[in-house]
């Protein structure tokens, strides 16, 4: 994959927000996927950056969401998957990774074309960010076993809309960087 960045959605997180009961699950099931995915991007020097949003705590630091997240007791889900001291960090207060955020910026001065979204909510944040993707012309892969989701048919009609309208490529984890 030429010039490409990794792209970790909400994943720093303390799920005591509505429906974590109901995301947990599928979060279980995607942090190994995930982890894997982060330790052959780093092999392979693919920019990895975290866009994670806020919750409200204006401070915009990422240090404290990631203290906060790890001191919480859902912390087993995101241990594995820390930044590393290579790793960007871009905090986002809305769903898209885009909305008033410098990632475009970002993304253009590391020269990215494409951008492989994983991480959390598929239907939700996922989505919005594949869409804000193709209206930028970058180029847009999702790993669905790389995605989380609080409604399985929804996270299902999410995958199609990106492959179908915005010209997602879905695929499985396993065939990115292998």
């Amino acid at each position: 994959m030429g010039n490409t960045a990794l792209i970790v959605i909400d994943m720093i997180n303390t799920y005591d927000h509505e429906d974590a009961e109901l995301l947990i699950p599928s979060v279980e099931s995607v942090v190994p996927v995930l982890t894997g995915l982060l330790r052959r991007a780093r092999q392979r020097e693919v920019p990895v950056i975290y866009v994670n949003d806020n919750f409200g705590e204006w401070r915009s630091h990422h240090g404290e969401i990631l203290d906060k997240a790890l001191s919480g007791p859902h912390a087993h889900l995101v241990d594995p998957l820390r930044p590393d001291d290579s790793s960007l960090f871009v905090v986002k207060a809305r769903h898209s990774i885009f909305y008033e955020t410098p990632l475009t910026y970002l993304v253009h001065q590391l020269g990215i074309d494409r951008l492989v979204l994983c991480g959390q909510v598929t239907e939700q944040c996922v989505l919005y960010s594949a869409l804000d993707a193709h209206i930028r012309h970058l180029d847009v892969v999702v790993p669905r076993d790389a995605v989380a989701h609080i409604h399985a048919d929804l996270a299902d009609a999410a995958l199609r809309m990106m492959q179908r309208n915005m010209a997602a490529r879905v695929c499985d984890s396993r065939e990115l960087w292998a």
